[in-house]
């Protein structure tokens, strides 16, 4: 389903004030001016809004603007989003960390909405925006601060595949069925994760044959145990034949540690669960035991910190 939103809906005089309610409510508390003050009464604008399960797509289209989130709306609303601009017509710079992305036709960069930042369009232009949970793409990339402001270019490698996905998505979002819609959002997130990792501040020394084959090994098993609640580090070591300190040191390069990847595989595994028709009749904590977790208050917190709605709210929205 996607929702239009546009300016020509009120008055010229009160278009200007109307869109700063419109971005604020798409994406996060954010400012708004035009860059050439006459144009305050003749401001136009339009959103177009899908929701797919644990992402959002926006198309954003307007004239010349400069847009700040600030520490005052910061304070004002703590949303924790990652929000991925790919530039579809005109130019626009994104300004955050001591950076600035200039954004061409085909290009991308992300910002982080739990820190100021600023974007800056001089002409007429038109982004598709991907709002992703923060903890979301946390837990695929280290030091995601070092990635935000960067410009991925669009000509090339992932971000040239992540462009063509996100144009093809764009065309056809809405005849996606639940149980697909979700496949296809982590595919984008994956694709989208793959473009950053290009960046050279996200480039780490790689991994010897063996440290990778152990850590695949050892992920491969985490998946096959998913529905054991007593699955722990101690445990997965002894299924390894391997020391404690030895699965620690294999995940000691990726995002997040060993007991969080196992949280964040069940969470997963649970998202698509609640989205499976075959599974429309059972009641959302026996998918939550199904998949490990032995409390239905924890598994609904750590539910809504990685997707940002609470499991019956995902179940809801994407059925």
């Amino acid at each position: 389903m996607n929702h239009l939103l546009s300016t020509d809906m009120v008055p010229r005089s009160q278009r200007l004030a109307y869109w700063t309610d419109m971005i604020c409510n798409v994406y996060v508390q954010l400012g708004c001016d035009p860059v050439r003050q006459q144009e305050r009464g003749a401001f136009d604008g339009r959103i177009v809004q899908h929701d797919l399960p644990g992402l959002n797509v926006s198309v954003v289209s307007s004239g010349a603007q400069h847009v700040m989130r600030t520490p005052s709306h910061i304070a004002r609303s703590s949303d924790d989003y990652f929000l991925a601009a790919f530039q579809a017509r005109g130019t626009g710079v994104v300004r955050q960390d001591g950076r600035d992305a200039l954004l061409q036709v085909g290009d991308f960069a992300i910002y982080d909405t739990t820190r100021p930042y600023e974007l800056v369009f001089d002409g007429d232009f038109e982004q598709i925006v991907l709002k992703v949970p923060g903890q979301q793409l946390r837990s695929a990339l280290r030091d995601t601060e070092k990635l935000t402001a960067t410009t991925v270019s669009g000509r090339e490698g992932a971000g040239h595949l992540m462009m063509g996905m996100i144009r093809t998505l764009r065309e056809d979002i809405d005849t996606l069925q639940p149980a697909s819609a979700c496949a296809v959002a982590n595919g984008v997130q994956s694709i989208l994760v793959a473009g950053l990792q290009t960046l050279p501040a996200a480039r780490t020394r790689g991994l010897s044959q063996l440290t990778a084959y152990q850590l695949a090994r050892a992920k491969r098993l985490i998946d096959d145990l998913l529905a054991d609640p007593s699955l722990s580090i101690g445990s997965l070591a002894s299924a390894l034949g391997m020391s404690v300190g030895h699965v620690h040191r294999l995940f000691r390069n990726e995002p997040m540690t060993a007991a969080q990847y196992i949280w964040e595989r069940r969470l997963d595994a649970c998202s698509r669960d609640l989205l499976e028709p075959r599974l429309a009749g059972r009641a959302v904590a026996e998918i939550a035991y199904d998949r490990g977790f032995s409390d239905a208050a924890h598994f609904s917190r750590a539910f809504r910190e990685r997707f940002g709605c609470s499991p019956r709210e995902w179940r809801r929205r994407c059925m």
